[in-house]
């Protein structure tokens, strides 16, 4: 009997929910299967080739529905607000929203550099 109370405290206490986190900035799509976000505070991988993939990736629009930067061919960047769950090295783990902005939405904003500025 007491193993079940103990076991029952034990499982309280384990979150049941995952914080997300509202991220804005470039998001960069320069060859295939390559993704990051690039926002005030950190350039977040999203997806690399043949390697690492954020779950939810079905989850981010077409850039080319919106305004956008070509680069590439069909490759580029735009404005976008992501809502997602990082992990504590830089790489998104979860996409469970996005949204795309203006591109003079990022470009406005003084904490953001626009991709091939620097």
């Amino acid at each position: 009997m007491k193993r079940w109370i103990a076991t029952g405290l034990v499982l309280a206490t384990i979150p049941t929910t995952v914080l997300a986190e509202n991220r804005c900035g470039w998001l960069i799509n320069p060859t295939p299967r390559n993704w990051t976000l690039v926002d005030a505070e950190n350039e977040w991988t999203i997806m690399v080739q043949g390697g690492y993939s954020a779950k939810g990736m079905d989850k981010i629009r077409d850039m080319a529905e919106g305004e956008y930067v070509r680069m590439n061919y069909s490759h580029g960047y735009a404005c976008f607000c992501m809502n997602v769950s990082t992990s504590k090295d830089g790489g998104i783990t979860q996409i469970y929203s996005s949204r795309q902005l203006s591109l003079s939405t990022c470009r406005r904003d003084p904490a953001l550099s626009e991709p091939g500025d620097g």
